[in-house]
């Protein structure tokens, strides 16, 4: 099969029927949307193709560069497709967390900015947060870049209505299917999918999937996250899942050992995801009806990207020992007898007993922001710290910080395990207290 551009292989990707042995479910055929077939390697090829091939005439005359805020596969597509076409690539980011995907692009020749930001995305509500006064200079640059604006570009969902749903219904003889389980980060793929599939049949059940509030899963927001972003419509999803990092390792090595599937940890997601859902729905109903329905879910990329997440979660997948605590083996009934303290409570505690205020934010958004006093430790230098026992002395009491107060409940409740005496939570975290006006200061 011949093409004349790369970006002529972008879509009509695979859909994989898993077998039955695997998942177990007794009235449902499970289906994977191979979008790691995309020849950049995820599901963000499309969005990337659609969104900046209107623009790229202009953009080459003028000599513009492509910019977006993005720290993952949008990124890695745009910066390719720029490059075939002799211009720049800028990603703009304040969550820069796999280290693979940032080294990837600056191969590819990819200029990063890690800007500070108040949040761990974008919020158009929040006018100061720098992130948000980026993207607002990109709208208004009148010619500079070309920013494709992924989280409130309509191609970008566009892309997955002209293209994924419709490969779908086809694959699937012309019908669609009575489930559809994706992950949400932009919400592109999701609700794309979605309208056409609910065009064909208006009764397909539309489950999304974020990351739970304490844990990072690549290329997922969590609930708070997502409510932040332009494309994102609750009225698209029947109900709204969250899922872990574990969820999404472990139904990423089922797609990989059992199923030959490359997947990363956002396919895993989607798939654990799945089963868990339909497991449910299956054991809701009164009786068999003989009936057999159809569920699909995308497989968003590859693993390769990924190693350094898994590896830092399951060491001894890699023949390595876990080495002592870790923030992941922390239990939600164990995050919830943390000692969490609201923004009235942590300021007169702070005032009157002065612990040591640890804010878990990465460097860019301390040095926007951050409480008068407190010491940054990075979340991810945090838990190494941790591993190694108690990183503090029993003596002083801490207070400890993150965006929203979910990462920070995680690590209370470990040192509390660890045996600290008078650890706590600031809850809602920075974003808290900031709304609930508490003294902010800058570096």
């Amino acid at each position: 099969m011949r093409y004349d551009n790369v970006t002529e292989i972008i879509g009509d990707t695979p859909l994989l029927r898993i077998d039955p042995a695997v998942h177990g479910l007794r009235s449902i055929d499970l289906y994977a949307k191979l979008e790691l077939f995309n020849p950049f390697g995820s599901v963000k090829d499309r969005a990337a193709w659609n969104m900046v091939s209107p623009g790229l005439p202009d953009a080459v005359e003028r000599g513009s560069q492509v910019v977006e805020l993005s720290s993952g596969n949008t990124a890695k597509a745009l910066a390719l497709i720029a490059g075939m076409h002799g211009l720049g690539f800028k990603s703009v980011t304040n969550r820069m967390k796999v280290p693979e995907i940032k080294d990837l692009l600056l191969l590819l020749g990819a200029e990063i900015e890690e800007l500070p930001g108040r949040t761990e995305c974008l919020d158009p509500a929040d006018t100061e947060d720098p992130l948000t006064r980026f993207h607002q200079a990109l709208a208004e640059s009148g010619g500079a870049y070309l920013h494709t604006d992924q989280y409130f570009n309509a191609r970008n969902a566009d892309a997955h209505a002209a293209g994924t749903g419709p490969e779908i219904v086809r694959d699937l003889g012309g019908r669609a299917p009575d489930f559809f389980v994706a992950c949400v980060g932009t919400a592109g793929s999701s609700s794309g999918v979605a309208r056409v599939l609910r065009a064909h049949n208006p009764e397909v059940e539309v489950v999304g999937l974020v990351a739970h509030k304490s844990d990072f899963v690549p290329g997922i927001r969590n609930i708070d996250e997502v409510k932040e972003v332009g494309l994102f419509d609750p009225a698209v999803y029947r109900q709204i899942d969250p899922v872990t990092s574990d969820d999404a390792i472990d139904g990423m090595l089922t797609l990989v050992r059992r199923c030959g599937v490359l997947s990363g940890p956002t396919g895993g997601a989607a798939y654990f995801g799945a089963v868990r859902h339909l497991r449910r729905y299956e054991d809701g109903l009164r009786a068999d009806d003989g009936e057999r329905r159809s569920a699909v879910f995308i497989v968003c990329d590859r693993i390769e990207s990924y190693l350094g997440y898994v590896r830092k979660r399951r060491p001894a997948l890699f023949g390595a020992e876990s080495r002592g605590e870790s923030v992941a083996s922390v239990s939600q009934e164990e995050v919830a007898k943390a000692f969490s303290m609201d923004v009235a409570g942590a300021r007169r505690w702070i005032a009157e007993e002065a612990p040591l205020v640890v804010d878990l934010r990465s460097p860019f958004a301390y040095a926007a922001l951050h409480i008068d006093g407190s010491l940054n430790i990075v979340d991810e230098l945090f838990e190494e710290l941790v591993r190694g026992g108690l990183p503090f002395s029993r003596s002083r009491p801490v207070l400890l910080a993150c965006p929203v107060g979910e990462r920070s409940a995680r690590y209370a409740a470990l040192l509390t395990r660890l045996g600290h005496p008078d650890v706590r939570s600031l809850a809602g975290g920075i974003v808290a207290w900031r709304d609930g006006g508490g003294e902010l200061v800058g570096e």
